[in-house]
């Protein structure tokens, strides 16, 4: 992820690809629509009862639909930045998938679900082991609450010091927003990128 001014002087247009990672049903779907500017496309489809078996959800958990292959979205984050966001899907039987969705990609975000956070290892232990995709781990902020104290969160799984840890209410844009502006300052703190003149909220 490069950024550069025209000869004029006037920032150039940047895009830069960010993956929402995570288990299933930990919010990603809802994290793309929180902030795209586009009708969000996703290729959901809808649970059966058979599917209970091999997707269980938590206690309390309503979702009747499930991501099969990406869910995709974009904003423009400043006035010379637009971030195009991939939505991987949670299932364990589509992970060969994620190689095609994290390539090329400046970072990622994955989420998680402390209700259920045996979920959350394998997405995290893709990108610590199977990918060179900077990323943060964002807490879900299910019912607006956090229930745990990050440190513990960290604690438990097992977090290196140097990945950030933040919360994020995958339904509130505003919050999306900061958790991508997180992921993009990891990047080019892990990079040595300059970044765009501003990343300012839109």
């Amino acid at each position: 992820m490069a950024f550069a001014n025209s000869p004029d002087g006037v920032p150039r247009l940047t895009s830069a690809k960010l993956v929402v990672a995570g288990g299933f049903g930990v919010g990603k779907t809802t994290m793309v629509a929180a902030v795209s500017e586009i009708p969000p496309v996703n290729t959901e489809a809808w649970m059966t009862q058979a599917g209970q078996s091999v997707d269980p959800l938590a206690t309390g958990n309503v979702k009747t639909k499930t991501t099969v292959a990406m869910d995709f979205g974009r904003i423009t984050l400043s006035r010379d930045l637009v971030l195009y966001l991939f939505g991987t899907p949670g299932q364990a039987r589509f992970w060969p998938m994620w190689d095609d969705l994290c390539r090329g990609a400046s970072g990622a975000v994955v989420l998680v679900d402390t209700r259920e956070l045996g979920k959350s290892f394998a997405a995290i232990n893709y990108f610590e082991n199977d990918s060179d995709v900077p990323f943060v781990v964002a807490v879900n902020l299910f019912d607006g609450r956090q229930t745990h104290r990050l440190d513990d969160v960290r604690e438990a799984l097992r977090l290196s010091p140097e990945i950030p840890l933040i919360t994020c209410d995958a339904r509130d844009r505003t919050s999306v927003v900061q958790a991508l502006i997180t992921v993009l300052t990891h990047t080019m703190t892990r990079t040595g990128t300059r970044g765009p003149g501003a990343m300012a909220t839109p």
